[in-house]
């Protein structure tokens, strides 16, 4: 294994541990988040390999990645609608993961698992950019449903949702 496959799977792992933890306690949903750059950084990182596609299964390679990426924008859906989100009295709109999410999780790794095992299985060699562009696709679809649903809440006290959403952060137990 290559220094620079080690260090892709370090950042998988890194940011895989950082949105479980994020996500499953309440976080305020704040519209001026750079909510697109660790997303970015991960398709970054992914791009950046020079053997994304197999060279000599180029087409079967493809055909993975479009899978990897599908089944990456069906669990960021899958993981926004599974979160529960609310107002609060003072305007101010959370978010946390429930059992759903989880399980949306297990069943969404397990399908990318099996995809890159059916692409090994084929003798294609994929190496991690596709699970990192994967991950970044739930990431993106993700925080874009979780914004729109968001932003539909109206709060108990008439305070538009979107007014506070750039509020400063309110401290939870």
């Amino acid at each position: 294994m290559s220094a620079s496959t080690l260090t892709d799977v370090a950042v998988a792992v890194a940011v895989i541990a950082l949105v479980l933890v994020r996500q499953f306690r309440p976080q305020q949903v704040n519209q001026d988040r750079r909510w697109w750059l660790l997303p970015a950084i991960l398709v970054f990182v992914a791009l950046r390999q020079h053997g994304l596609l197999d060279a000599h299964h180029r087409s079967l390679s493809v055909l993975l990645i479009g899978a990897q990426l599908l089944a990456g924008l069906v669990m960021g859906a899958g993981w926004a609608w599974t979160t529960k989100v609310w107002s609060e009295p003072d305007g101010s709109v959370w978010t946390r993961g429930t059992k759903a999410t989880a399980a949306v999780w297990v069943v969404g790794l397990l399908v990318r698992f099996g995809v890159a095992g059916l692409g090994a299985l084929a003798g294609v060699s994929l190496g991690t950019g596709a699970m990192l562009l994967a991950l970044a696709s739930s990431l993106l679809v993700r925080a874009g449903v979780v914004s729109w649903r968001a932003g539909r809440i109206h709060p108990s006290y008439g305070v538009p949702a979107a007014v506070s959403l750039g509020g400063a952060r309110k401290d939870r137990v």
